[in-house]
């Protein structure tokens, strides 16, 4: 059960920094975009940032609960 939860964990973790380096790579480009003048790019590069960061807000979320309940199956 413990091995099972850290490979989740493991899994969460990769997730939040892929979602992280999505968001930050969006948010690079929206302000490209913003120089270069493009507002419909610079619309979708926005969403797109926070998209990724609402993602890795809720992987870090997720991977809080699997370690609350590592603590809790390992007490």
């Amino acid at each position: 059960m413990t091995t099972f939860l850290v490979i989740v964990l493991v899994v969460l973790m990769a997730l939040v920094a892929y979602s992280l380096v999505r968001g930050i790579v969006a948010f690079l480009q929206s302000h490209r975009a913003d120089i270069d003048a493009g507002s419909e790019r610079q619309h979708e590069m926005q969403l797109l940032q926070n998209r990724m960061m609402f993602n890795r807000i809720k992987y870090q979320a997720l991977a809080i609960v699997v370690v609350a309940v590592i603590l809790m199956a390992t007490r």
